[in-house]
């Protein structure tokens, strides 16, 4: 009897570990498929972020052409700008030019009062020399004395360049 007592033991505890092996035999396989399906979203994540990368890189790199294309046109704008200054300026000073000095000195005058000095020495320094001397005779002295000094300083100016 004791025999048959120790083998229904031996029986009980082979099933016991035979349940605890397949328990864990299916945890085991609960764990790696759980890593497989993890293994999946990690790359599957990757993935995606790596595309968002991609995007945000083609991204940047048309907002900085964007940014030389309109550095250019404010560069050729300035350019444009200026040229239209310079042919005003040209156009102006042949207008002085034909004047009476004592009508360019009495609209001189004027414009430095406005606060036009910076105008007024732009058509002075290109206006003739027998031009600008008689100019200056008719100016009243302060405005005189103004562009006088600023013909100095760019005269100066000139020779060291």
């Amino acid at each position: 009897m004791f025999f048959r007592f120790l083998i229904f033991i031996v029986l009980i505890i082979s099933l016991n570990a035979d349940e605890t092996s397949s328990a864990l035999t299916k945890q085991k396989m609960e764990v790696l498929q759980l890593k497989e399906d993890l293994t999946q979203f990690y790359n599957k994540k990757e993935k995606e972020n790596e595309e968002a990368l991609k995007s945000i890189k083609e991204i940047e790199a048309k907002v900085e052409e964007d940014k030389k294309n309109i550095e250019n046109l404010i560069k050729k704008n300035q350019e444009l700008i200026k040229e239209i200054r310079n042919e005003i300026t040209l156009k102006t000073t042949k207008i002085y030019e034909q004047m009476k000095p004592k009508i360019a000195a009495q609209v001189f005058d004027q414009m430095i009062l406005e606060g036009k000095v910076e105008e007024v020495f732009d058509i002075i320094i290109r206006l003739k020399e027998s031009n600008v001397s008689n100019i200056m005779k008719t100016l009243n002295i302060e405005s005189a004395s103004i562009l006088t000094f600023m013909l100095e300083n760019f005269k100066k100016e000139e020779k060291r360049d």
